[in-house]
């Protein structure tokens, strides 16, 4: 099992859902396919897109732009596709428009119902 943690612009993380969802690879089913998708808030030192993307972060002493962290787990033969989609939807047309990370799960164990 590994999980994909990918860095975002805001902007594009609508399409790289939409796409992953489509591609069948993202399902309803827990147990088949990627698992756990969860979408989280970030701020980066991404290059920004425009000035409007830009921010000051008083607490950082930067400027920043905001974007998402797209998180999931699956299965080992399923990593090159779901890092294609997220690649081809999540890119800008810049350099440095985000990163996919892969990573080994040692283990993933499921909170259920008793």
């Amino acid at each position: 099992m590994k999980e994909i943690k990918a860095f975002i612009h805001n902007h594009r993380i609508a399409d790289v859902i939409r796409a992953l969802k489509e591609s069948g690879q993202c399902n309803a089913d827990p147990t088949k396919g990627c698992r756990n998708l969860s979408i989280v808030g970030a701020q980066s030192m991404l290059k920004a897109l425009d000035s409007k993307e830009q921010h000051y972060s008083v607490d950082l002493a930067e400027s920043v732009i905001s974007e998402s962290r797209l998180e999931l787990l699956c299965e080992d033969d399923q990593v090159d596709e779901l890092v294609e989609i997220i690649r081809s939807k999540g890119r800008t047309g810049q350099p440095e428009a985000g990163w996919v990370v892969v990573m080994d799960v040692a283990k993933a164990v499921r909170i259920d119902v008793a």
